[in-house]
């Protein structure tokens, strides 16, 4: 499975560039002041925040700690008329295609120093002009495909459910919807699994809020995101992007205090990241020994094999078996050797699906 990647796209001058350096923790992308600052896609891979690997790393006295990593993209800022080529438009559109979901970034604050692209802050104007790009993005190509299916569907009647498929597609589109809320039976997803709709991704909103209206999240900006999102059930994630980054340059410690200065428990980020990670139906299973303590990622409903062969691929073909302890367990029971006294490691087959926080150990030939 190659690494799966949440492209973060706005308008200019959002705050996207600036999210994106925060969750590198190192500047990497040009931040500036002016629309198209971002040319080409920035790719950045981040850690996955989990609190699981200090404390089994402590228990098996490991030498290293390896994280599950996240892939991030910078896509340029999208502006009106980005489907018609305005701006640097087709590029971004492809851009965003090659992505698995899309964190939307929404400017939630007032400030007059940052020059808003339409002149006036209001986040759902912004959200309607970038989805508005995405459908017509979408429409063009499907009207495309349907010139095309609609000739070889006349020979070849396999062809028809495509047919009729992009066909409620397209009407969908034309109502100015997402192809995530579009209800498709089994049949006709299969259908549509070679097109690769860019609205049919899930997507995740970065509100990005001034630091005092962080803390109390009374902006009446962030409750018209929320319920935008509520209403096509899509998660939003507040944050203040001046504050993240803020906190990236601080060592690990300098930043937990600083954090409960201000009440907040963890960095938005962290929150981002593990939501972006969950919207793309990943989790984690663990190993665990003097050498290493590792988060390893696979999808959600892979089976014992299949996560054998993210460790290695011998390790699927020759699977003999997983011995399995939940982390509580293995907290619990200080381990692998008391988890197995007290009866807590099963021993489970190629039938097996993994489940999140697993700590597993497997048998091969």
């Amino acid at each position: 499975m190659s690494t799966l990647s949440c492209g973060i796209v706005g308008l200019p001058n959002v705050g996207k560039s600036t999210l994106f350096n925060a969750l590198l923790k190192k500047v990497q992308a040009g931040a500036a002041n002016f629309p198209f600052c971002t040319i080409e896609p920035n790719v950045g891979i981040v850690d996955v925040p989990d609190r699981r690997l200090q404390i089994l790393s402590n228990l098996s006295k490991s030498k290293k700690l390896l994280a599950a990593t996240m892939t991030f993209v910078d896509i340029a800022g999208l502006v009106k008329g980005a489907s018609t080529g305005e701006g640097l438009g087709n590029k971004f559109l492809a851009n965003i295609r090659e992505t698995d979901a899309i964190v939307h970034v929404v400017r939630c604050f007032e400030n007059d120093e940052v020059i808003h692209v339409e002149g006036k802050v209001d986040p759902i104007a912004d959200i309607e002009v970038i989805n508005l790009e995405l459908i017509l993005a979408d429409l063009q190509m499907t009207e495309n495909s349907l010139q095309k299916i609609e000739r070889q569907a006349k020979g070849n009647k396999e062809l028809v459910l495509t047919l009729n498929a992009l066909k409620k597609v397209q009407a969908h589109l034309n109502e100015n919807q997402p192809v995530r809320l579009l209800e498709l039976t089994k049949e006709e997803k299969g259908a549509l699994k070679p097109y690769h709709f860019i609205t049919a991704k899930k997507v995740i909103y970065a509100a990005n809020l001034s630091e005092e209206d962080l803390l109390s999240l009374d902006n009446p900006y962030f409750k018209t995101v929320r319920n935008y999102a509520q209403d096509e059930q899509s998660l939003v994630i507040p944050f203040c992007a001046k504050l993240e980054e803020e906190l990236a340059q601080l060592s690990e410690e300098e930043s937990q205090d600083y954090l409960e200065t201000l009440g907040l428990k963890e960095p938005s980020l962290d929150r981002l990241i593990k939501v972006s990670y969950e919207t793309l139906d990943l989790i984690t299973f663990l190993t665990t020994g003097e050498q290493e303590t590792r988060a390893w990622t696979i999808r959600a409903g892979a089976t014992a094999p299949e996560a054998a062969g993210k460790i290695h691929t011998d390790l699927q073909k020759k699977f003999i078996r997983a011995e399995v302890v939940p982390f509580n367990d293995m907290v619990k029971y200080e381990g692998r050797v008391g988890a197995k006294e007290a009866g807590r490691a099963r021993s489970e087959g190629k039938e097996y699906i993994v489940q999140d926080g697993d700590v597993i150990l497997f048998f091969h030939n």
